[in-house]
């Protein structure tokens, strides 16, 4: 696990239940006094520390780089700075190199949360430059229920679950064996050829672009991760989409893949100012390592077939 992020001592692996509770650990077993997070976190660190101070981010969903340094240099009390590697909802890849160079001159620690990018990026740990990093088993094809925290920098961290001398009594309860060999195995396995899923990923929003002029593509002109599209069809809720689209047999989900059941706008594309209507109108597509041209000629069959229907629909609708 150690060498999946290169030049890190096995003993800064922290084996929990997945990257949830390493977010939570991270956050909270470090004990800093502030806690500043993006505007764009998944769910499990926004709602770690809810009065987290909030980095802004840009149009893209990346950091605000300069809003990051106003935000250190404002206040001198220890600080843990909490920022994603990439997005689960557009697939928004953060300049973390960048962010922590920013914060370690400020005397801060930096936790970055790379569970959507591990198995697709390079993940060493001095080019990330963080303190902490969460890994999620399921991401890069492990058993779920498994993850860990990596503490890169000899930071202390108070337990969140006491009782035991687990995990260097960092972490009490009876480690999950099974799930750790198949973290183990999955991160000794090699990268996925996700070359060849960024040209199926582009070619479908090529194929979209062409079909549908309104349709937008979320975080188009940033670094993104090679599998991830948020795409919105105008004036077609969301929650239709998908229901339509699991109809004709293709799974997709509305926001983040683990909130799908939800109804509610995304706080990702609400922070990068996406307007009201062309937000409840996004869905997230993802593939994986496996997926085929049919896979994405079925997809963009179902989803010009959605978008062509309700074209329809509305203008029969206005002329009525």
């Amino acid at each position: 696990m150690a060498a999946l992020l290169g030049d890190v001592d096995p003993s800064a692996v922290i084996f929990v239940s997945g990257g949830t509770e390493a977010n939570h650990l991270a956050l909270i077993g470090t004990g800093r006094e502030r806690v500043l997070v993006s505007a764009v976190e998944h769910d499990s660190v926004r709602h770690a520390v809810p009065a987290a101070e909030i980095i802004p981010v840009g149009p893209e969903g990346i950091v605000d780089l300069d809003a990051l340094d106003r935000l250190l240099g404002a206040d001198l009390r220890p600080a843990l700075v909490s920022v994603m590697y990439a997005n689960n909802e557009t697939g928004v890849i953060q300049p973390v190199a960048e962010i922590a160079a920013i914060v370690r001159r400020n005397g801060a620690l930096f936790h970055c949360d790379a569970v959507q990018a591990a198995g697709k990026l390079a993940l060493e740990a001095g080019a990330i430059g963080a303190d902490l990093v969460t890994l999620s088993a399921h991401k890069i094809g492990g058993p779920t229920g498994i993850g860990a925290l990596v503490v890169t920098g000899g930071i202390e961290l108070a337990p969140l679950l006491r009782g035991g001398g687990q995990e260097h009594r960092r972490r009490a309860g009876t480690e999950n064996l099974p799930g750790i060999a198949g973290f183990a195995a999955a991160a000794a396995a090699e990268i996925a050829d996700y070359e060849r899923v960024a040209a199926l990923r582009d070619g479908l929003e090529a194929e979209i672009a062409m079909t549908a002029r309104d349709a937008v593509v979320l975080g188009a002109a940033a670094n993104r991760l090679p599998n991830t599209s948020a795409i919105a069809m105008p004036g077609v809720a969301a929650e239709t989409q998908v229901v339509a689209l699991d109809l004709d047999g293709v799974m997709v989900s509305a926001g983040a893949a683990c909130s799908s059941g939800k109804v509610g706008p995304s706080h990702v594309l609400a922070a990068m100012g996406v307007a009201p209507e062309i937000a409840a109108s996004t869905i997230r597509v993802s593939l994986g390592w496996s997926s085929s041209e049919a896979e994405i000629d079925h997809f963009l069959r179902a989803w010009t077939a959605l978008y062509r229907r309700c074209r329809r629909l509305a203008e029969g609708a206005r002329a009525a």
